[in-house]
Order: C-alpha cells, then sequence, then structure tokens
C-alpha cells in the first residue's frame, strides 16, 4: 500500500482548504441539531442496521464476528462524496501519522477497517483503527487546513476520541458526528496535495455527499 512520508508543515502547504463552508460552528456545548429524517444510532442498532442492509460486501459475506452491543462492531467506510473508502495512512511522518483520508478504491485490509466500540455510559462510539490499534481522534489543536483532522494516535478512548452516528434509512448513508467540537466529519475532497479526501471534523450541519458515507460490516 503506497503513501509518502510528509510532515506537518508539508501538509498544510500543500493542502488548499477549498472544500464549501458548511455553516456556523456551534458552541463545543451545544452540538449541531441533527437534520430531519437522521437518527441517533447506539450499539445495538449500528449491529442490526448493517446486518440487513446487506453490508458484508466488504470483502465477503460470512459470520457475524459480534452479536452484541459490548463487542465492537467491524466497519469500512466509504465516502459517498467520492465512492472512495477510509483509510489509516501509517506511513505518513510525525506529527501526521495515522491521518484518516478516503482514497482507497476497494477493502483491501486492516487499512481500511475499524472497529466501532460501543460506550453505555457516554453514549457515544470510539472508532480504532485496524492498521494500528489506535483511536481515532480529532486534532482540535492543529492549525490551518489540518485542522480538525481524525488522526488514529490515541491508546485510549476519552473526549478527544468520541463520536455520536447517525443514520438516514432513506439514503442508507451514515454520518459521524464528534463529541469535542459538536461538529460533522466531512471527507475533503477540495484539498490537493497530500490532505486531499482527509477526513475532518468541520461541518455544523450534513449537507450532503461530504458528510455522507456508507459504512460495510467487515466481520467474518
Amino acid at each position: 500500500m503506497t503513501s509518502v512520508l510528509v510532515s506537518l508543515s508539508a501538509l498544510l502547504a500543500a493542502s488548499a482548504m477549498t472544500a464549501p463552508v458548511a455553516g456556523a460552528v456551534p458552541q463545543a456545548d451545544r452540538p449541531a441539531a441533527v437534520p430531519g429524517g437522521w437518527e441517533a444510532v447506539d450499539g445495538a442498532e449500528l449491529a442490526r442496521i448493517t446486518g440487513e442492509t446487506g453490508a458484508l460486501r466488504a470483502p465477503a459475506t460470512g459470520e457475524r464476528l459480534s452479536a452484541s452491543a459490548e463487542e465492537p462492531e467491524l466497519m469500512a467506510l466509504q465516502s459517498v462524496r467520492n465512492g472512495l473508502f477510509a483509510a489509516t495512512e501509517l506511513n505518513y511522518g510525525p506529527p501526521s501519522t495515522g491521518v484518516v483520508r478516503a482514497r482507497s478504491a476497494a477493502y483491501g485490509g486492516a487499512w481500511e477497517g475499524f472497529a466501532f466500540e460501543w460506550d453505555e455510559t457516554t453514549e457515544t462510539y470510539a472508532m480504532r483503527s485496524l492498521a494500528n490499534n489506535l483511536y481515532v481522534a480529532v486534532e482540535k489543536n492543529y492549525t490551518g487546513s489540518a485542522k480538525n483532522v481524525l488522526r488514529a494516535r490515541s491508546a485510549g478512548a476519552g473526549g478527544w476520541e468520541r463520536f455520536h452516528v447517525y443514520y438516514n434509512e432513506e439514503l442508507g448513508h451514515w454520518a459521524l458526528q464528534s463529541t469535542l467540537n459538536g461538529l460533522f466529519v466531512t471527507m475533503e475532497n477540495g484539498y490537493t496535495g497530500s490532505l486531499q479526501y482527509v477526513l475532518r471534523a468541520r461541518s455544523a450541519e450534513i449537507t450532503g455527499a461530504w458528510e455522507e458515507f456508507v459504512f460495510y460490516d467487515i466481520a467474518s
């Protein structure tokens, strides 16, 4: 799997933030409201919906790994905007190692795999990358076009690593909202350079394909 060694400064210089702004940023303690037609998904619902919608297509059909909400659901995420699967960029240099980008044409294995772990207390999900076994965090302290990028770099799951998951039954699409800043995860299709197609928690609402994903159950 090919990737490029880059530094954060190189990423910022090479990446133009040309994606449309999706509304005002909400207050951290007042997350953006979910648009009509979307529903919050808990641990049991994620397993049920992905099972019922034929999401066993990546990589193939088979017996489910987990049947209870307590066990993680293994998923691949495909951007609706560009049709590509999210991958963990292990070969990127620090401090950008593990950045998550929708850049793979197909599900190929651990690089494109994530374990969704439900926490009953907070009623949120943590995403653990199967590529490096680290949790995906929202990099709130990054600056410029890298601000709020998703990066698999945490050994544990706290506020930076927690997400609300939403599902639109009519569209069959999913959306992720960071609990850290209350913003929805967007695939930056308009970026150029090494941050092209990066996932970033930056939209105040779900405006369309930029914030929408298809989930595939990769359990076998």
